[in-house]
């Protein structure tokens, strides 16, 4: 085998002269753009964690908000419930005085209502008892309905205060209201009777009453005298009014 050694020379010599120019125009540049390349990834890596740890930073501030948001709300949502309950309270204590100003108001009414009704049936008790009273005396005689109410009027005088009785018919006619006219007998019985129990003598001035029924009454400024059967009614409805 025979080996050319200028030409084996000269085919190394072109290797390292190739090997030169690939390092040179090849294999540097081509290391400086991967460089490049690594250090942008590395920039852009650096970006890429900087941008994550603010958007977690972001995160965190934001579920912090959300918390303190929930815990405004929470407590808002108390303060709320809380004046709706005083609300509440406030409505039902009003509710409460507005109906009990209701019941009040509606007890007063039906007294008042009770009481008219029995001041009504009262009047038209008396009305009735009167009507009966005014049926059955009429069957009396007529003597009987003044002069056996004579001694009792005279008694009613006499029971009065002494003031009173000592300004009875003192310088006016004393009234004398009868459930019919007086007979001359009646008429002196009761002069006769008066002036000793007035101890003067007196000027009556007789009037004719027949709503009396039966009995007789002296009406004055300063006194009423009854014994009749009217007056006998009123009492009666009065104490029926009043129970």
């Amino acid at each position: 085998m025979h080996i050319d050694w200028w030409t084996l020379g000269l085919q190394t010599i072109n290797v390292l002269i190739l090997v030169w120019l690939l390092q040179r125009f090849l294999l540097k540049p081509v290391a400086a753009i991967i460089e490049a390349r690594r250090a942008e990834a590395a920039s852009v890596m650096s970006l890429a964690e900087q941008a994550r740890a603010d958007a977690e930073a972001e995160r965190q501030k934001a579920a912090e908000e959300v918390q303190r948001i929930t815990e405004s709300r929470g407590e808002a949502l108390k303060a709320a419930a809380a004046d709706a309950e005083v609300a509440k309270a406030k409505l039902l204590a009003q509710a409460r005085d507005e109906a009990e100003t209701l019941r009040r108001a509606a007890d007063a009414e039906i007294d008042r209502k009770r009481r008219e009704a029995a001041a009504s049936d009262a009047e038209h008790a008396k009305a009735l008892a009167v009507e009966i009273a005014r049926k059955l005396f009429t069957r009396l005689p007529d003597e009987a309905k003044v002069s056996g109410f004579i001694d009792g009027l005279v008694d009613a005088v006499i029971a009065l205060p002494e003031e009173s009785r000592s300004d009875i018919g003192k310088g006016t006619p004393l009234t004398l209201k009868t459930a019919r006219p007086l007979t001359a007998g009646e008429d002196e019985t009761l002069h006769t009777k008066l002036a000793a129990a007035l101890g003067r003598p007196v000027d009556l001035s007789v009037v004719c009453d027949n709503d009396l029924i039966a009995g007789l009454e002296i009406d004055t400024p300063h006194a009423l005298v009854r014994n009749s059967f009217r007056g006998d009614l009123d009492r009666i409805a009065r104490e029926l009014a009043h129970e």
